[in-house]
């Protein structure tokens, strides 16, 4: 099914508003992995491989083409099931630094507010791989809680595959 007739089938999944003058949750994750900035870096300019740093229980699909090539205003269509619904999930590039950074926003989703920011910095012959997310849940006030419970589960799955895929 393409994403964008998926979109409209779902259109209780609507587009993030501007940056929240108050943002409610912040997650803040650093892993060093046992590999060159280069390399790591180069795994995460694919966007392929966020399906590998993904749990399995958001059944994770890449909507777009592979392969993107990852640049500022880039943005990626995704689709995962949370909670047993599907929502569709588009993404923008809105900083590229390749060897330093990226930083991608949510513009369809799951959130009100969704910004993450994904560091890199070299440590010897290891990097630090530094995510740094702000977030607005919809309807935070009820589901707050499961959310951020959630968003831990994703980012503590995702070290745990970084630290097995470059064997540290």
């Amino acid at each position: 099914m393409r994403t964008d007739h998926l979109i409209k089938r779902l259109a209780w999944a609507p587009r993030a508003g501007a940056r929240p003058g108050r943002v409610h949750s912040v997650l803040h994750a650093e892993t060093i992995v046992a590999a060159p900035l280069e390399e790591t870096f180069a795994f995460f300019a694919d966007a392929a491989n966020l399906e590998r740093l993904t749990p399995p229980w958001l059944n994770f699909q890449i909507r777009t083409p592979l392969p993107v090539t990852m640049a500022e205003g880039v943005e990626i269509d995704y689709l995962i099931v949370l909670h047993g619904l599907p929502i569709p999930w588009r993404s923008r590039i809105d900083v590229w630094e390749p060897g330093v950074r990226f930083v991608d926003r949510q513009v369809l989703g799951p959130y009100r507010w969704w910004h993450h920011e994904h560091r890199f910095e070299s440590a010897g012959r290891e990097t630090r791989v530094v995510d740094h997310v702000e977030y607005v849940p919809r309807l935070g006030w009820i589901t707050g809680p499961v959310v951020q419970r959630d968003v831990e589960r994703i980012f503590a799955f995702r070290q745990g595959e970084l630290r097995k895929l470059f064997g540290r």
